[in-house]
C-alpha cells in the first residue's frame, strides 16, 4: 500500500503482479511508483508487475511512472531487480 499526502494511492496485491490505483494524478502515481521502487531496493530485491487495475501495465499511466522510477519492461510486464 502506498499513500500520498495520507490518501491511499496505490496498492500492490500480495506477490506483486496485480496493482490497484486509486488516484488517476499524474503526480501521485509519480509518486507512488518511486516509493514503490524504493521499497523494492531496500530489501524487496526484485518485483514484477503484470496488471494495473486489471489492464496489462505496458498501458496504464502507472506503467509509465514505474518505468520513469526505474522498471523495466518485460514480455509479461514491468521489472526492477536489484
Amino acid at each position: 500500500m502506498t499513500t500520498v499526502d495520507g490518501r491511499l494511492a496505490v496498492y500492490v496485491e500480495r506477490g506483486g503482479k496485480s496493482v490497484l490505483t486509486f488516484t488517476d494524478d499524474p503526480a501521485d502515481l509519480a509518486v507512488a511508483a518511486r516509493s514503490i521502487a524504493a521499497t523494492v531496493r531496500s530489501g524487496l530485491r526484485k518485483l514484477s508487475v503484470e496488471r494495473v487495475d486489471g489492464d496489462f501495465v505496458l498501458e496504464t499511466p502507472l506503467g509509465s511512472a514505474l518505468r520513469e522510477a526505474g522498471f523495466t519492461a518485460t514480455p509479461q510486464g514491468l521489472r526492477l531487480r536489484v
